[in-house]
């Protein structure tokens, strides 16, 4: 749901970039990539689609891109622990 959220955001906005998520190389149908990596693709896409939310709700947008980047970066250090 969150990439048709991304995609939506770009067909709205051309010049928006999901430059994070897109370096990952990971889309919700690869079934070879691990649990663990699609869940830190997630947070990583979940952190940047709030930062695009900012001109709408800067508040709340703030505060979820902020947590979005706290769990993409335990789930980066779980990545790296197993």
């Amino acid at each position: 749901m969150l990439y048709d959220v991304k995609t939506y955001l770009e067909s709205l906005n051309p010049n928006l970039k999901f430059s994070q998520y897109t370096s990952l190389k990971i889309t919700p149908s690869q079934q070879h990539k691990s649990k663990m990596e699609h869940k830190y693709a997630i947070f990583v896409l979940g952190t940047e689609i709030a930062n695009a939310m900012k001109d709408v709700d800067y508040t709340s947008s703030s505060r979820i891109s902020a947590r979005m980047k706290e769990l993409a970066d335990k789930a980066l250090k779980e990545m790296e622990y197993s």
